[in-house]
C-alpha cells in the first residue's frame, strides 16, 4: 500500500477509462448504469494502478527528501468505538464517530490477538460503516480498538493525482495526437502546486520527521521550508512548472 489507494485513484480518473453495461429489465433495455463509476478492469487493472501509485510515491519522496525523512509514515488521527460486537465475515461496522469518516479512509481494527486493515466503502446514518472487504475475524466491542490511519494531507491527493494523470496520458496517447491531455496536465499541475506549497513552508506535514538543518532542531521552526542562503532565502523553492 502506498500513499494513495486504488479507490482514491478511481475517483479521480476521467470517465473515458470507465466501462458501461447494458441492463435489460422485462425484455427492454434501460439506460447505462455504470458509466463513469466503474473502471474498465480489462484496460486498467488493479496491478497497473498499484504500479503507478508506487512511481508517484517515488516522485513525492524524491521531492521531499531534503526536508523530511522518507518514506513518510502513517499516523493515527482518530480513534473510534464499536457500538456492537462484530462477527467474522462481516463487512459492516457500527462506530460512534462514523460521521468523521469518508469513503477511502483506512481503518485498523485490532484486539489482543488479531489485527486487520480495511478501507471504508460507504458511510450511512452517521453510524454504519461499510468496508470494501469483509472482516476475517470476530471482535468484541469492549476489548477491541478501531483507529483511522492516514498520511498527512495533501500527500494522498498528490500521489493519487500524479498516478491518475500518468495513467490517463498513457492511454490517451494511443488515441489522439499530441500525446498529452488537458485533464492529465491539470491533475499534474495541481499535484506539483501542492508539493511546492510543502517545499516553501506554506504546508507543514505534521507528525513527520524533519531534517535539513545541521545546527538546530528543525521541529522548532513553525514555518518549515527548504534551507536557503542569504542570497536566496526569500526566493521560491519550486520543483518545476505546474503545467
Amino acid at each position: 500500500m502506498g500513499y494513495a489507494t486504488i479507490q482514491l485513484v478511481d475517483n479521480i480518473l476521467a470517465q473515458s477509462l470507465t466501462s458501461a453495461t447494458n441492463t435489460i429489465v422485462n425484455g427492454a433495455k434501460v439506460p447505462l448504469v455504470s458509466f463513469g463509476t466503474v473502471r474498465n478492469q480489462n484496460q486498467v487493472s488493479d496491478n497497473i494502478i498499484n504500479q503507478y501509485i508506487q512511481w508517484s510515491d517515488d516522485e513525492v519522496d524524491g521531492a521531499l527528501s531534503e526536508m523530511y525523512r522518507v518514506p513518510l509514515c502513517e499516523k493515527a488521527d482518530l480513534e473510534l468505538s464499536m457500538l456492537f460486537d462484530i462477527s467474522e465475515y462481516n463487512s459492516a461496522l457500527q462506530l460512534d464517530k462514523a460521521i468523521n469518516l469518508v469513503p477511502g479512509d483506512t481503518l485498523v481494527i485490532f484486539d489482543d490477538i488479531q489485527e486487520e486493515r480495511h478501507i471504508v466503502d460507504l458511510v450511512s446514518d452517521n453510524i454504519t460503516v461499510d468496508l470494501i472487504e469483509t472482516l476475517v475475524g470476530s471482535y468484541d466491542s469492549t476489548g477491541s480498538r478501531v483507529l483511522r490511519v492516514k498520511f498527512p494531507p495533501p500527500i494522498p491527493m498528490i500521489s493519487a493525482r500524479l498516478a491518475a494523470a500518468n495513467i490517463y496520458d498513457k492511454y490517451f496517447a494511443a488515441q489522439v495526437s499530441p500525446n498529452t491531455s488537458d485533464y492529465g496536465t491539470e491533475l499534474r499541475g495541481m499535484a506539483i502546486r501542492d508539493l511546492n506549497n510543502i517545499l516553501n513552508g506554506r504546508t507543514v506535514l505534521h507528525g513527520q520527521k524533519r531534517i535539513g538543518h545541521r545546527f538546530l532542531n528543525p521541529n522548532l521552526r513553525d514555518r518549515y521550508r527548504l534551507p536557503g542562503t542569504k542570497f536566496d532565502q526569500d526566493s521560491s523553492r519550486d520543483i518545476g512548472k505546474t503545467k
